[in-house]
C-alpha cells in the first residue's frame, strides 16, 4: 500500500471587508528609562530640559497627525470646524 502525503493546506481566501494586513513597522529603540533623581547637587535644569524637548516633539507629532487626519477625512474635519465655529458663537464673555 503506497501513502500518499496529504495536501497542504492553502490559506484560506481573504474575505471582501477584512481589513488588510498591515506592513511589519521599522524596530525602533526602547525608550530610554527616567532619570532618578539624586541628590548630587544637580539642579533638575537638565531634565526640564528634557522634558520640555520630549514634550515639544509630542506637540508637534500631535498637531502633524491632526493635519494628516484633516487632509485623509475631509468631512469629518468640516463638521469639527462647523461645532467649533457654533461653539465660539453661542459663547458668552
Amino acid at each position: 500500500m503506497k501513502l500518499t502525503a496529504a495536501p497542504s493546506a492553502a490559506p484560506p481566501p481573504p474575505t471582501p471587508h477584512a481589513p488588510p494586513p498591515t506592513p511589519p513597522t521599522p524596530p525602533t529603540s526602547p525608550p530610554s528609562p527616567p532619570s532618578s533623581h539624586s541628590d548630587d547637587g544637580a539642579t533638575g535644569g537638565e531634565n526640564d530640559a528634557a522634558r520640555r524637548r520630549r514634550r515639544a516633539q509630542f506637540l508637534r507629532d500631535l498637531n502633524e497627525a491632526k493635519e494628516l487626519r484633516d487632509r485623509v477625512q475631509p468631512r469629518r474635519a468640516r463638521a469639527a470646524r462647523m461645532r467649533q465655529a457654533m461653539r465660539m458663537r453661542t459663547f458668552r464673555w
